[in-house]
């Protein structure tokens, strides 16, 4: 018995661990692969407004955790990007109020393939996400700081701009796709000069 589950951690280590040389430098782990995929099947999904996507986005934000801290979990690329792993977390959780609300709006609308309505956010809504947003970037910035995060700044933008996007998308609101793109400006470089290349490749093209 004790042997049969050596064996499965062994596999499961194993895959944990697969890389895959790209000729960029450093090995590419085939999870970040895996968890970016999952990512952009839910991106595609929540632009739809189909359930599915939050249920797709949870399993690729675990994938993914364990990616971004490299220093921690020992990848390839060896640097922690704790803003990166810290707005895993917070997909699980707006993800899981997501799916509960796009669940409870579909059940009211019947047989409905459209979870929820796009909508423009009100003026008082823009004004609370403006000023939320500042606060988390102030605070961020100074936590990613003391954490030992690569690129702190950049990471605490990518942090709050992804926590801003999501509620949006799980609100319904038209401007989370424009809250992306502002996300990626930053991220798609930070990625890139971290060597997370896949990472940075399936965000500038989720939200293209």
């Amino acid at each position: 018995m004790v042997g049969k589950v050596c064996a499965v951690s062994d596999v499961l280590a194993s895959l944990l661990n697969a890389q895959l040389d790209v000729g960029l430098g450093k090995p590419i782990l085939w999870r970040e692969v895996i968890g970016n995929l999952f990512g952009l099947a839910s991106a595609l999904g929540g632009a739809r407004r189909r359930l599915w996507a939050w249920p797709v986005g949870i399993i690729g934000n675990v994938i993914l955790f364990t990616v971004f801290l490299g220093g921690v979990f020992h990848t390839p690329q060896d640097l922690n990007l704790w803003g990166q792993a810290g707005r895993q977390i917070f997909f699980l959780a707006t993800s899981a109020y997501g799916w509960v609300v796009w669940a409870a709006t579909r059940h009211n609308n019947g047989a409905s393939q459209v979870a929820v309505h796009p909508r423009w956010a009100t003026r008082r809504e823009r004004i609370l996400a403006l000023t939320a947003t500042v606060i988390m970037l102030v605070v961020f910035t100074f936590a990613l700081k003391a954490l030992g995060s690569w690129g702190p700044l950049s990471d605490s933008w990518i942090l709050t701009g992804s926590i801003l996007a999501t509620w949006g998308m799980a609100r319904g609101w038209n401007e989370f796709w424009f809250v992306w793109i502002a996300v990626d400006v930053v991220g798609v470089p930070l990625l890139a000069t971290a060597q997370y290349y896949p990472s940075a490749l399936a965000v500038s093209y989720t939200h293209l």
